[in-house]
């Protein structure tokens, strides 16, 4: 019998096509039990018409800077289920990774469930977010650079999003897919990941093409 089952496992072929893009990735969930999934359920009616929690048919990537120091400090900004600061909203806000600055990547959230990250782009948006204050540290960092790039280069062929939805946060306004009912938050973004910033990651990524 062991004689078998090593001769199947010789013949299972090693990973290939998207499968082989993957980077590690550590597992950190942050709490969303029943009640942050019927809130993120009522956020996405109040601003998208749309009554579920699940991020179905993604078709763009944010790329953001956590203003944390740490991936610690990352977790804990968005595991507690409060209204944020800045918009007085539940759920509470998150994104789906985290890299760190030693290129360490980090998942908080399943692949199929809505973060709030991006005003106007949540229902159709993965979030990652990048250790550090400025753009800059994260374009100068070459270790969390090259993680970046290779968890979005996994996420992008995976679900077949095409570069120029690649985005940084400071760009969700002019991305075709921005919809946003609430008409005062209709014209809100953050500074984080400029079009300077994207411009570079852009040509970084389209170097690393899908299988």
């Amino acid at each position: 019998m062991l004689a078998l089952l090593a001769a199947f496992a010789l013949a299972i072929p090693p990973a290939q096509g998207v499968d082989a893009l993957r980077p590690p990735i550590v597992q950190r969930p942050i709490p969303f039990g029943p009640a942050r999934r019927r809130e993120t359920a009522a956020y996405a009616r109040r601003h998208y018409g749309l009554s579920t929690f699940r991020l179905r048919d993604p078709h763009v990537i944010v790329e953001h800077v956590t203003v944390t120091s740490s991936i610690a400090a990352t977790y804990d900004t968005f595991a507690p289920d409060r209204p944020d600061v800045e918009l007085h909203e539940l759920p509470g806000v998150c994104s789906h990774f985290v890299v760190g600055r030693d290129g360490t990547i980090v998942q908080f959230v399943a692949l199929s469930i809505m973060c709030r990250h991006t005003v106007g782009l949540n229902w159709t948006a993965f979030g990652i977010e990048h250790v550090g204050f400025r753009d800059s540290d994260v374009m100068g960092d070459a270790r969390q650079l090259r993680a970046s790039l290779a968890l979005t280069r996994w996420l992008r062929c995976r679900y077949g999003i095409s570069i120029p939805n690649v985005i940084g946060h400071n760009e969700s306004l002019s991305s075709p897919f921005h919809h946003e009912r609430v008409a005062r938050l209709r014209r809100q973004t953050h500074g984080d990941m400029a079009k300077p910033a994207m411009r570079v990651y852009r040509a970084r990524l389209r170097a690393l093409p899908c299988p």
